[in-house]
Order: structure tokens, then sequence, then C-alpha cells
């Protein structure tokens, strides 16, 4: 019980700090299994992104974060594993034989999407990082699942670093076109098309949305199940 307010206070509030408004430009918020994948510029990315699901989908999305940051303090483990039910990864190769996808492949196999930044960090700048290769392989590994390019835009205009309150501008959370692998695509060809899929999405740092095309409900609701 506890999880689940806390989930639903954690998504009131940043839903009520950033005004954030989900725009589902290219795909409908239905129940499919998806791979979520975002750009990076702040430490509340996969927050925003996940309050912007809607409850039946947040409770089966989970985001992948790093295990040496979440594994710093009992909160954070409990804010991660508990709250938003994360798939942590290594990103430090403590064990240079395992496979770093693993831990991502299984939550995919017990049918859950997955919220990923391509980037590998965050970003403080205009524009995008390199992709890292991980999205290629995951969406070589399971084709079945789509890939869904996701645009954050103004987080990190909204509590910049060294700022101790947010400033009043909206945010909003772009859901693109699904994508897939083709047939025989490289890992090249594929990131820079997933890359300019993902730019496309980019409101051109405008700090006004226009309306979603499949409108979500931005009011409180229940907590969802299963987080």
């Amino acid at each position: 019980m506890l999880e689940k307010l806390s989930a639903f206070a954690i998504t009131s509030l940043a839903r009520m700090l950033t005004g954030a408004r989900s725009l589902w430009l290219g795909c409908a918020p239905v129940a499919t299994q998806r791979i979520y994948f975002a750009n990076h510029s702040s430490h509340g990315d996969f927050v925003l992104l996940w309050a912007s699901l809607p409850p039946e989908l947040r409770a089966r999305t989970r985001p992948v974060a790093g295990a040496d940051y979440w594994q710093k303090s009992a909160l954070r483990r409990y804010i991660i594993n508990k709250v938003f039910n994360g798939v942590l990864i290594d990103r430090e190769r403590s064990d240079p034989e395992a496979n770093p996808l693993q831990p991502m492949l299984d939550a995919l196999e017990t049918g859950d999407s997955l919220i990923i930044f391509p980037e590998g960090t965050r970003n403080l700048e205009d524009g995008l990082l390199p992709f890292k290769g991980g999205l290629y392989r995951l969406g070589l590994a399971r084709p079945d699942v789509e890939l869904v390019p996701v645009w954050i835009a103004n987080l990190n205009r909204v509590m910049p670093k060294g700022r101790a309150l947010p400033l009043p501008l909206l945010c909003s959370v772009s859901f693109g076109t699904p994508l897939a692998i083709a047939e025989s695509e490289s890992k090249e060809t594929f990131l820079g098309r997933a890359r300019e899929a993902l730019l496309a999405l980019e409101p051109d740092g405008q700090p006004d949305v226009e309306t979603p095309v499949h409108p979500v409900a931005t009011t409180p609701e229940q907590p969802a199940e299963h987080v």
C-alpha cells in the first residue's frame, strides 16, 4: 500500500511542478508492449515519462536505470525497486562476462515495457549525443516489441542546475511513431534513423504545447497497481 501511495504522490508532484502534457502524436496509449526510448537531460526524465503514461500502462512499464546511482542509499533503493519497479543495469561492468542487456531482456520476457535512454548519459546541451547500441540489440532480440521515440521537452529548463525552485515553464512528453528494424538493416543505419525520429519530435525549444492527438487526463487518478 505504501508503494502505491508513494507512486501516486510522485506522479502527482511531477505533473504539478511541470504542467506536463502527454502528446500521443504517432501512436495511441494502448496496452501494447513497448520500449520507450527518450532524450536524457535531467535526473527527472524517467519520472516524468512514467508519470505521463496512463495508470494501466504505468503499471507494466519499467524504467531502466544505473545500479551504481540507485543502490547508493536505502531511500534510492526503495524508490527504484518498490515504487518504480525499475530494471537496474551494471554500468561499471563488474562482471565482464555478463550480458549487460540481460536484465532488460528478462523484463521483456515477463511482458513488461521499458523506458530507456539510448544516449547512455545525461546530455546538458541541445540536440542528442550519439546513441549506444543497446536499442538496436534489444530490437533485434525482440522484434515483436514496439520501439517508440519519446521527446521530453523543457524539463532541464524547469529545474536547471543549481536552482532550488522550479521555473514556470510547461513541459511536454511527445510520443512518436513506433519503429522497427528493417531486414538486414545495420546498427549504424537503424540508430541514425532512430535518432532522427526522436529529433523530429523536438518542439523547437518552445515551452508552449499543442493539444494531444490522443489526450490523456491529467487530473489525479487512483494509484496504479503493481508499481
